[in-house]
């Protein structure tokens, strides 16, 4: 073996997408190209031990913004011990502003961009010469036909026991600054029959959790249709054989047809992902992301009283111009249409995004490290996003988690957002903690909050006693994730 792909996954279940492209793409150096994934947490030396235990010339190691500390660490140690291995980066975090990062003056090589054609180009020439002058590669971006696809190289262990990432698209016609898509052109769509191909194989193989990574599903109803189709088809074949499939939708877009085809789907069968971001008019216009607010709150209104699709919205805090009032005013408006999540986010600096232009007149101050987070703008100090930071971090364990499904709307009453402000700003007083809340510990906290808000006693530990009885759900029979799947028991 001459070349081993790798990286840092957040977690276990993760399976890198991109790595497999790469070993897919790889034409006549795929047999001497292997692939190991390690988990971001692990012991350093051990990663290095166990690269090269494969004895690689070359190691390419896949980079985001959740590992590149810790890659920085391997990609370090890797070249003191065995400097004579060649160290190729790619991946987004390299991708932009590549000069000023440490794990970039460690490596060999880098390539920017798409890695399909560039980087098995890049591995010929370090292998069998011309050896390359230049360090960085800009990567080529090939005609989607020419991609091949790389979903045969998922195992059966990966099938079995991690979540399936599959793409029917890249890119992204929108020009969101806070996203990096926004650099994209257009959105490039891979051969239908071909990709749904590849899912029939998956299927057969065992696959039963598929999420799709495309930014944009249904930007193409037609094509968005047949996908689902797909999945109905095998869910009417087998209904006890179901299968889950995650998408991430625009929250504007969403016409007949779609709503035909998706309130066919039965409970547990799809998840949407729905990025909403802000619903302030100016700051939307601020970050140049197009979206009706009223056609997205009436779709996701529809969404909830028509379709049993799980629903997964987003929200950012601290984007330029929106102040923690507007936010609020956009939270509230957005629990009010009854999602089954709120992810509460907190805007961070993906390095090339173009939010950067807005620095200096709002003045956006982001964390110098992974995950560049922002600390403060001009409309919200340090001490305010800090609490923000708790209110996100409180409200997924409480609100997303779905164990609190009764006592929820009586901590929240009609002011959700200054509601639970207030809880999360009672609870990190009186536990000095955000993570490793044991469940027994944080019921009650939650019940001596009620206590202290004027409840009754018994009444408090009645309605908390009709949720934590639901702590431990009856298994229902679906492929989705836990979370879910709580929601579903419920």
């Amino acid at each position: 073996m001459s070349i081993l792909l790798t990286t840092l996954n957040a977690r276990y279940t993760h399976a890198s997408l991109g790595l497999r492209y790469l070993l897919a793409n790889m034409g006549a150096l795929q047999e001497q190209t292997r692939l190991q994934e390690f988990v971001v947490g692990a012991k350093t030396t051990e990663i290095v031990e166990r690269i090269l235990a494969h004895a690689p010339q070359i190691v390419g190691f896949g980079i985001y913004i959740w590992n590149v500390e810790e890659s920085t660490k391997v990609v370090a140690m890797l070249k003191r011990v065995a400097p004579h291995v060649v160290v190729v980066l790619g991946g987004p975090e390299v991708s932009y502003e590549s000069n000023e990062q440490e794990i970039v003056k460690l490596a060999d090589y880098l390539i920017t961009g798409w890695g399909d054609v560039t980087f098995p180009k890049l591995c010929g020439e370090i292998l069998h010469g011309p050896k390359p002058l230049m360090k960085i590669h800009a990567g080529v971006q090939p005609p989607m036909a020419e991609i091949k696809l790389p979903y045969s190289l998922y195992t059966d262990d990966d099938i079995k026991n991690r979540t399936i990432y599959v793409e029917a698209s890249r890119g992204c016609p929108f020009k969101c600054e806070f996203c990096l898509s926004a650099l994209d052109k257009t959105a490039w769509p891979f051969a239908l029959d071909h990709f749904l191909a590849e899912m029939e194989s998956l299927h057969a193989r065992g696959a039963r959790l598929f999420k799709f990574v495309d930014r944009t599903f249904n930007l193409n109803i037609k094509t968005s249709l047949k996908i689902m189709q797909f999945f109905l088809d095998k869910l009417e074949a087998n209904p006890d054989d179901p299968v889950y499939a995650h998408f991430e939708l625009v929250p504007d877009h969403l016409p007949d047809a779609l709503k035909e085809g998706i309130s066919k789907f039965p409970h547990g069968a799809l998840q949407f992902e729905i990025g909403i971001q802000s619903f302030n008019p100016a700051v939307q216009t601020l970050v140049s992301r197009k979206q009706d607010n009223q056609k997205a709150a009436d779709n996701i209104r529809w969404l909830t009283d028509h379709s049993n699709a799980h629903m997964h919205v987003d929200l950012i805090a601290g984007l330029p111009g929106e102040t923690v009032e507007s936010f609020a005013t956009g939270f509230n408006k957005l629990w009010a249409l009854n999602p089954h999540e709120i992810q509460f986010g907190i805007l961070k600096r993906l390095r090339g995004t173009p939010i950067i232009r807005h620095t200096q007149e709002f003045g956006l101050v982001f964390e110098p490290y992974a995950p560049y987070t922002i600390l403060a703008n001009r409309d919200i100090d340090f001490p305010t996003m800090q609490r923000l930071v708790r209110f996100a971090r409180y409200w997924d364990l409480v609100a997303n988690s779905g164990r609190f499904g009764h006592t929820l709307p009586v901590l929240l009453g009609e002011d959700a957002f200054g509601r639970f402000m207030a809880f999360a700003d009672w609870l990190y007083a009186n536990t000095d903690a955000t993570h490793r809340i044991a469940l027994e510990r944080l019921v009650a906290m939650v019940c001596k909050y009620l206590q202290n808000q004027g409840m009754d006693k018994d009444a408090a530990e009645a309605l908390l006693a009709s949720d934590y009885a639901g702590a431990k759900p009856k298994p229902v029979e679906t492929p989705a994730p836990k979370r879910q799947a709580r929601r579903l028991a419920a």
